[in-house]
């Protein structure tokens, strides 16, 4: 007997809740040993279209099982869409979802929500307001004895430091605390992988980073497989082993944040990791010539000017207040902007076409100064072909 549901589209309510378990046994059924069994999940050649419009175009990625996987990218780039193809919640156009190597959906095959052995952590939390926090965390422990389900309930509430709120309702918490209680909720079933869509996002700056590496660290602990859905690169670069960067539907570049940071494909991923200054520069015997020096170019296809884009990063910019044995371009301030322990100034360069803004340390240069020497890392400038 199949134990896999034929193509939803075409199948009944009735035969989509008749199903054998099966093969469904080994991913399907959630554990309930001490740390997660984590799984892997691969997407094959993903697209999605809705109302006849793009959403998703011919997405292939992998999920490595242990690992923290983060799907990155500006709002309206398809990465909630495809966390919820991951889910079940919605059902791709073309291509397929395998968990551990099998089949989960595809053109033929679709494996219902709760037997997939996901957990999904949403962005509002979506806690139950008419039951307690230790009833919210019990409610997916079905497949065990009563003992075992307040047990494992009260385990991991303490794990996220919400033990002594058990009995309490949500509408008395933080939005921290119910952040807590969600990825608590999700975990308590030891799922094989867990999927998370933005859970940060409506926290407070300061209490997102505590709740962030609290979340973290549990996520380490458990060994658990996640996906991280959100539009914060500098959050992916903390949390995650691994980034997928995602523009219009289409995944643009995929690796370790390193690779993302230092070794960008395009502009685009280069300017989505940092804050660029972006100038135009004429490639002669293999070097693109900047007032700032010359940068390789060999490999570099330019425009039919011969041109092409030079990125700086605010980081790679030194500025010394103006003297002639300092060395360096000469430029002048055109504003500055104190935000803190740093200020963000905005400095004329001749033969630039655009000013550069450069963020320097707060003391770095006395109130009166207006004339620099402007010198950039010239190892650390980067050559595109185009914007």
């Amino acid at each position: 007997m199949n134990e896999f549901v034929q193509n939803p589209k075409a199948a009944t309510p009735a035969k989509r809740q008749s199903r054998a378990n099966g093969r469904l046994e080994k991913w399907g059924k959630r554990n309930s040993a001490g740390v997660v069994i984590a799984s892997s999940m691969m997407f094959e050649k993903i697209s999605y279209q809705h109302d006849g419009n793009s959403i998703l175009d011919n997405v292939t990625l992998s999920i490595a099982p242990g690992k923290v996987t983060c799907l990155l990218g500006p709002s309206g780039s398809g990465k909630t869409t495809l966390l919820r193809i991951a889910a079940g919640l919605v059902e791709q156009s073309a291509g397929a979802v395998k968990i551990d190597d099998q089949v989960v959906s595809d053109g033929t095959t679709f494996v219902p929500p709760e037997d997939r052995g996901v957990g999904l952590v949403f962005q509002d939390y979506a806690l139950f307001p008419h039951l307690t926090i230790l009833e919210n965390v019990e409610f997916g422990l079905t497949e065990l004895n009563r003992g075992e389900v307040k047990e494992q309930a009260m385990r991991v509430l303490s794990r996220v430091g919400m033990a002594e709120r058990a009995d309490q309702y949500p509408h008395v918490l933080s939005g921290g605390e119910q952040q807590r209680v969600a990825l608590a909720r999700t975990l308590a079933p030891r799922p094989g992988i867990l999927l998370m869509d933005e859970p940060f996002a409506g926290l407070d700056s300061r209490l997102r980073d505590k709740v962030r590496e609290q979340s973290l660290e549990l996520l380490r602990e458990t060994r658990a497989t996640a996906v991280i859905v959100t539009h914060d690169a500098e959050e992916a670069l903390r949390v995650a082993d691994h980034i997928a960067l995602i523009r219009d539907g289409r995944l643009v570049q995929e690796g370790t944040g390193h690779d993302l940071f230092y070794k960008p494909k395009d502009l685009f991923v280069a300017r989505f990791f940092s804050e660029l200054n972006v100038i135009s520069a004429y490639v002669r015997g293999g070097k693109a010539e900047t007032v700032f020096g010359k940068i390789d170019a060999k490999n570099m296809v330019a425009d039919a000017q011969g041109k092409v884009f030079v990125a700086i990063r605010q980081g790679d910019i030194v500025v010394r207040p103006h003297r002639k044995s300092t060395g360096g371009v000469l430029g002048q301030i055109a504003s500055r902007r104190f935000i803190g322990t740093s200020e963000l100034l905005e400095i004329h360069v001749a033969d630039l076409e655009t000013r550069l803004r450069v963020r320097v340390n707060a003391d770095t240069l006395e109130p009166n100064v207006d004339l620099v020497n402007v010198s950039v890392k010239t190892a650390n400038m980067m050559v595109f072909a185009g914007v």
